[in-house]
């Protein structure tokens, strides 16, 4: 548990040390409240609460209460990191894409059914992982094929590195699973 926590952090680790930095610095807080009304409208909702609560000054753990398992990880790091900086995660470090793998195909199998939220939620992801470039960005390439149900793994991974390929098969496998169910 304490692994997923950490990856979960990891991969949300520059937004951790935005809010953190906005705390006190009243210019990164603009910034930051820009990149929250982009989050409060792609669902984000309970998440953006909770951020905003840290910045109006709470500290308490009951704001974590009825948030899910993500925001639950996100929201404890900022507070983590509030009271201790060296507890945060590097956010020059990269997390185990495998373990985004279900999150990923969640939100595609919701994107292929039309779900409005799961289709805010993909693009949303797609567009981080665009910022971020490089091998995000040539998965987040992907994701319009698997929304619109293309599954060939040659077809998906061509031309991609070693990582990029391992987190496509990766989704595969668990909208395989989905698909199952």
């Amino acid at each position: 548990m304490k692994d997923r926590i950490d990856q979960i952090r990891q991969v949300h680790a520059r937004f951790i040390h935005a809010v953190v930095q906005a705390v006190d610095d009243p210019d990164l807080r603009i910034e930051l409240e820009q990149a929250l009304a982009i989050a409060e409208e792609n669902g984000w909702t309970d998440a953006v609460h909770a951020v905003r609560l840290i910045l109006a000054g709470r500290r308490d753990s009951e704001m974590l209460s009825g948030l899910d398992e993500e925001d639950h990880a996100i929201i404890s790091g900022i507070l983590e990191g509030l009271q201790n900086p060296a507890n945060m995660p590097d956010p020059a470090a990269t997390a185990d894409p495998s373990f985004a793998a279900p999150g990923l195909a969640g939100m595609i199998m919701l994107a292929a059914r039309g779900d409005v939220q799961g289709l805010q939620a993909i693009a949303l992801m797609a567009e981080q992982m665009n910022a971020a470039g490089g091998e995000m960005a040539q998965v987040a390439a992907k994701f319009r094929a698997l929304i619109n149900g293309e599954r060939d793994a040659d077809q998906l991974t061509a031309r991609m590195s070693n990582r990029s390929r391992s987190l496509i098969l990766s989704i595969l496998e668990e909208l395989g699973k989905l698909d199952a169910h």
